[in-house]
């Protein structure tokens, strides 16, 4: 996040939901060996990353369809597990895919999807 703000490049939206993936890919991979900033700017999160994350853009692209955004979340992973994505699409066989949706108190979810 720091990167982020010193470039500039970002908006006030962008650079929380940054973090909030950083945060989440963090917790959710338990990545010691990893600087989180560097998955981010190194590229590891794009599409042709080893860890891909938002393909579709994730809600500043799509919007946040309030209650919707779980589902959203799946039927990208779906796409990209059934070789569906067109541009968006991962390189090589997707074989599982992770979704993380948390919002008003005390709602979460995650899914985990495989071919």
């Amino acid at each position: 996040m720091p990167a982020a703000r010193r470039t500039g490049a970002m908006t006030g939206a962008a650079v929380l939901r940054v973090a909030a993936v950083v945060v989440e890919v963090g917790v959710e991979t338990a990545t010691r060996d990893d600087d989180l900033e560097a998955l981010i700017q190194d590229g590891a999160t794009r599409i042709g990353g080893r860890l891909p994350i938002n393909t579709d853009g994730g809600c500043l692209a799509c919007g946040e369809p309030i209650g919707a955004s779980g589902l959203r979340q799946v039927h990208e992973v779906a796409l990209q597990l059934r070789g569906e994505a067109g541009d968006r699409q991962i390189p090589g066989p997707a074989r599982v895919g992770f979704t993380q949706v948390y919002g008003a108190p005390g709602v979460s979810a995650c899914t985990v999807l495989s071919t």
